[in-house]
């Protein structure tokens, strides 16, 4: 086998390597938020309906004065618990963009190191001529 062509199938090998454990962290990354954005979701849905029971039990304008603060404070919290999570997704794709990041700079450093080793070899090589 060619010099050649050990050298491309390292390259590839790495490459596939590399791909793979991006390929992870990005999938990790997705499931997280996910269940961040299902859990947001479901608690907002959940004290939405809660508060449609109570709305669909009053009777009069007395009851619906007493039902009002109730509605404006879930629509409150569920505007909180949605910036929140936005504001924990975001944490978490900034995180794994650097960690992603940090991955292709480790292989640009160690393609630029074997390109160095090759480049002084071939000069050694070529002074030894």
């Amino acid at each position: 086998m060619f010099p050649i062509n050990e050298q491309f199938a390292a390259a590839s090998r790495q490459f596939v390597q590399t791909a793979a454990q991006v390929n992870r962290l990005a999938l990790s990354h997705a499931e997280q938020v996910f269940a961040l954005q299902l859990g947001a979701f479901e608690q907002n849905v959940s004290a939405a309906f809660a508060h449609l029971g109570e709305l669909a039990e009053v009777r009069d304008a007395d009851g619906l004065r007493k039902v009002w603060p109730k509605g404006l404070q879930v629509a409150r919290e569920s505007a909180e618990r949605a910036v929140s999570t936005g504001q924990e997704v975001l944490d978490r794709t900034v995180k794994a963009g650097e960690a992603i990041g940090q991955i292709a700079r480790s292989q640009f450093e160690a393609a630029t190191a074997q390109a160095q080793d090759a480049t002084e070899q071939v000069a050694k090589a070529a002074k030894a001529k």
